[in-house]
């Protein structure tokens, strides 16, 4: 039997390493739930064994039920029935019930609605299972960010009626946002929303490339003021599908075969108001979309994870020359860069996935529970703006490092396997079809860059790399970390250089920027993996296992991978800071001359 949370030594590793323990007290609000709910902990100890727990189990399911039946649901897609019903492959069906047998569906949900109220690390490791095995599958498992969202800003009537459903599987979401005319910019929704004498809700409008736009809740993004343009005559509504609500099309994609996106038509569907009005956009679908980013992020690390797992396997077996390729430079080098570059994705994500937890938990905690002493609700309210801060940083980091490095992984394992990866034998091709559009959806690679550079400038970088300074490091690792400091010094003069240009030119300028941070970021997270107090081992041969062959301490590996990391990347940091200190504004100046006319097509 395969297991795709117990084979990943990098995730076993990362469950010990990261503090969990923390993260389950500030979840479990120092366990008062315990003898309230079933399931729920009495001590950290108890609570990470659950976590355990429910990995491992959704580990085995992915590797023997999801993963075999990815292929076939990959070919069959979905079908729009004449009625305007939409049937789900086969397989996706199946996995769909499976999942909802394991009791996942509501992940982070809070265990009055029949959740199992885990922390956003747990659930971004459980994604990232579960889309190495289907990443189309994803898709649905990923989308419980609808019944978050209705369990923070909906009436108590609201929520009474549609979590528990979402909890038990019963029922799955859709983020009705995008339309014709207003894909990443939300705020040129044009939907309408309007009452009748009694005050009544209707929705009366199209949209378009809506991920599960069949699902059983729907969370539409309308335009409630038709005198007010903008995010703040927004409002967001839930409803159901019905007579009034028409699937009019399935898209025709290049991947995710088997996750449904639906252009709908509402035409005067019943509905309901989610919290209040002209908060549909800030901070309602805000809050959902970075929840979504996170998603992709982890749905991003599931693909990059089974198309290095193929490449490397069959470098290790593909003889050319008289040898096996994985013996040539050239290739070796490349799976190198991989899975290092997966290792890395996997770092920024699962820490960015921390962050969100304690800034969620600590907010929670001022809202609705505060402390009685003035001092520690002060410090409490501190935590939870720093770690509001911090996720507003990371998270669009997580979202476009981890898309961005997907795509490059898939791409380059095809290139492993050469002809035999561009090929239909292998699903090296259905690897990258997939993750063309991590880089895409939930907003583009370009807006999470100026999403991520603002946090970058502002100084909310500076603190959060001053607390991974702060933190203890082994001595084998103390030249890395005078490197780092190096270029964080490069960094802060390109910043400071940056400002003084103004908002065009950090735009111009945001990758290289957002990039530099985002090395740094990483080389002191593997720098922290490299001085952990984690013993496991890990087999270094092909194949090979703790009990089948050498294996290595995984500090010592992490700290190898410290090395490469930070000193490969140190001459690339010197040369980008330089480059946005040369202050070239040729974008700007000399964009019609350099791209010439329209060209007729």
């Amino acid at each position: 039997m395969g297991n795709f949370y117990r084979d990943n030594d990098d995730i076993q590793f990362l469950f010990q390493h990261i503090n969990l323990g923390q993260l389950a007290s500030v979840i479990e609000e120092d366990f008062r739930f315990g003898g309230r709910f079933d399931y729920a902990p009495d001590n950290a100890e108890e609570a990470v064994q659950n976590y355990d727990m429910v990995l491992e189990a959704l580990g085995e399911l992915s590797a023997d039920f999801i993963a075999p039946r990815a292929e076939d649901v990959d070919r069959e897609g979905n079908t729009l029935n004449e009625d305007g019903t939409v049937t789900r492959a086969q397989g996706m069906a199946e996995a769909l019930e499976k999942l909802a047998q394991a009791q996942v569906m509501g992940f982070t949900l809070p265990y009055r609605f029949g959740g199992l109220n885990f922390p956003n690390l747990t659930y971004s490791i459980a994604t990232e299972i579960i889309s190495r095995a289907d990443a189309s599958l994803m898709n649905v498992f990923g989308l419980q960010g609808i019944a978050e969202t209705i369990n923070s800003f909906a009436s108590e009537e609201i929520k009474q009626e549609y979590l528990p459903p979402f909890a038990e599987g019963k029922v799955t979401g859709a983020m009705v946002l995008t339309e014709p005319d207003a894909g990443s910019d939300l705020q040129a929704v044009k939907l309408k929303a309007f009452q009748d004498d009694e005050g009544n809700w209707f929705l009366h409008g199209v949209k378009r490339f809506i991920t599960n736009g069949c699902g059983d809740v729907l969370l539409v993004l309308s335009r409630s003021e038709p005198d007010r343009a903008g995010g703040l005559g927004l409002s967001l509504f839930v409803c159901e599908p019905g007579p009034t609500v028409h699937i009019r099309r399935l898209e025709d994609k290049l991947g995710i075969h088997g996750s449904p996106t639906c252009e709908i038509f509402f035409d005067n569907t019943p509905c309901r108001l989610i919290g209040e009005r002209k908060r549909g956009l800030a901070p309602y679908v805000a809050t959902l979309m970075n929840g979504a980013r996170i998603g992709i992020a982890a749905q991003s690390m599931g693909i990059a994870e089974a198309a290095h797992r193929i490449a490397r396997d069959y470098a290790a077996s593909r003889r050319q020359f008289g040898v096996a390729i994985e013996k040539l430079p050239a290739v070796r080098d490349m799976l190198i860069d991989m899975k290092i570059a997966i290792e890395a994705g996997r770092a920024l994500l699962y820490d960015t996935s921390r962050v969100v937890d304690l800034a969620v938990g600590y907010n929670k905690r001022v809202e609705e529970n505060p402390p009685e002493d003035k001092a520690e609700l002060k410090e409490l309210k501190n935590l939870a703006r720093t770690y509001k801060r911090y996720a507003g940083l990371l998270t669009p980091m997580s979202k476009y490092f981890c898309s961005e490095m997907c795509n490059t992984v898939a791409y380059d394992a095809i290139q492993v396997l050469g002809g035999s990866g561009y090929m239909r034998d292998y699903a090296s091709e259905r690897y990258a079809r997939d993750a063309r559009i991590t880089t895409i959806y939930e907003g583009t690679s370009q807006l999470q860059i100026v999403a991520a550079v603002r946090g970058v400038c502002s100084g909310t970088l500076e603190k959060y790399l001053a607390e991974l300074t702060a933190l203890e490091y082994d001595a084998d690792v103390k030249d890395l970390l005078d490197t780092l400091a190096e270029g964080t010094e490069q960094l802060k003069a390109a910043i400071e250089f940056t400002k003084d240009k103004g908002n065009d030119y950090m735009d111009l300028y945001g990758r290289a920027l957002t990039d530099v941070a985002i090395d740094l970021i990483i080389g002191y997270l593997f720098c922290g993996q490299a001085s952990t107090k984690v013993t496991l081992e890990v087999p270094v041969a092909p194949n090979g296992s703790p009990d089948n062959g050498p294996t290595i301490p995984m500090k010592q590996r992490k700290a190898m991978m410290a090395r490469r990391y930070v000193e490969k990347n140190a001459p690339k940091i010197k040369a980008l800071t330089e480059l946005i200190c040369q202050g070239d504004r040729s974008t700007f100046s000399d964009y019609e001359a350099l791209i010439g006319p329209v060209p007729e097509l």
